[in-house]
């Protein structure tokens, strides 16, 4: 909820992969507290197309935010709406019920193509759902695509993104390619720093570096039935809640659910076919120095490399915007978007609605 990510991207929809020019665009905070209030809002939705409340002027205001990120980025890079194929538009999610194939993600995709002049393919998840799939992880088949620009020495790799939820993607020469959510990322440090700091995030993960990890506290939390379940689930933010107050001062909590989530992420691993011998880390939390100190620590115990995205040679900042406009291409072309060894769909499976573009009659 923290902005608006633009990046560029050629390909194929398959192997041809070249990265172009990113942009970020930061929220304002007045706006930020608008979508939390979604959030709440959202929790009464049964049916994928109600609005209730504010969500229908809200589900406006996002888009029209998407087209000025757009337009400001094809200012900046000297570009026009007719150089630009497609746009892949994730939109906010509001609500993502797995168990109910019910998912819910704001955004008008063809108000952003009237807006910004080019077609738009959005709302990726649902045909995933209706198929029988978990609606998440999407991002796999682009980092497959990304995997193969790695030494093979290397494999096999798994790609981590540290959102507010983790999620993991593994990757081996064979072909195999399995995703699933990892655990709990930032959102649990972002809420504590917020509810006791006042702060909407652990920048680098300083507060963290000052604290001790509570060990019956993170046990607690790894000790969910989420990890030892056999099978694998897409998860909500609210899955996991911090913790109470009283549990923890501000450093020794956020230096707790820091060691959470890398902890996490290893004991997810554990799921996969083998153990990777590389881990990729994308995604804010690679940003956090405390829970990559942690990541290179318990991987290391297992023999196991963990590089920054950067360090393996891409952005991953920009990595996010980058698989949806990939996505976006294999969507137009009717290339699956999941897999069964991604979100348990039964079969490969495509997905997205294209929006197309008001065209000018007198072109």
């Amino acid at each position: 909820m923290d902005g608006i990510d633009v990046a560029l991207l050629r390909s194929d929809g398959e192997a041809v992969v070249e990265r172009g020019p990113f942009l970020s665009v930061t929220y304002e905070p007045a706006f930020r507290d608008r979508l939390k209030e979604a959030l709440e809002v959202a929790k009464v939705i049964k049916r994928r197309d109600e609005r209730p409340g504010d969500l229908s002027p809200m589900e406006r205001d996002l888009t029209l935010r998407h087209a000025e990120a757009v337009n400001l980025f094809l200012r900046r890079e000297g570009l026009r709406p007719e150089d630009i194929d497609v746009i892949g538009f994730h939109g906010q999610t509001v609500l993502h019920r797995p168990d109910e194939a019910l998912t819910v993600q704001l955004g008008d995709g063809p108000l952003l193509a009237k807006e910004t002049g080019i077609d738009v393919v959005y709302d990726m998840r649902a045909n995933d759902m209706v198929h029988g799939g978990q609606g998440a992880p999407l991002v796999p088949i682009y980092h497959r695509a990304l995997a193969y620009q790695l030494s093979p020495e290397n494999w096999p790799a798994c790609f981590v993104n540290i959102g507010g939820i983790s999620n993991l993607t593994f990757l081996d020469r064979d072909g195999t390619i399995i995703g699933f959510d990892s655990g709990p990322g930032n959102t649990l440090i972002d809420q504590w720093v917020e509810a006791h700091a006042g702060i909407p995030y652990d920048d680098g993960g300083r507060i963290a570096s000052e604290g001790m990890v509570v060990m019956t506290l993170a046990e607690r939390y790894l000790d969910n039935p989420f990890f030892t379940a056999k099978t694998r689930r897409s998860l909500d933010r609210n899955d996991f809640r911090p913790p109470e107050g009283h549990e923890a001062e501000l450093s020794d909590g956020a230096r707790t659910l820091a060691y959470v989530s890398a902890a996490a992420i290893l004991k997810s691993a554990g799921h996969l076919p083998a153990f990777p011998k590389t881990f990729v880390i994308c995604g804010g939390g690679r940003l956090n120095r405390t829970i990559m100190g942690d990541l290179v620590d318990l991987a290391g115990e297992q023999g196991a490399a963990v590089l920054t995205a950067e360090q393996a040679g891409f952005d991953g900042d920009a990595m996010e915007a980058e698989a949806w406009a990939y996505l976006a291409v294999r969507s137009a072309k009717g290339l699956p978007l999941t897999f069964p060894g991604t979100t348990g769909v039964g079969q490969l499976v495509s997905g997205g609605v294209l929006a197309t573009a008001p065209r000018d009659p007198s072109a």
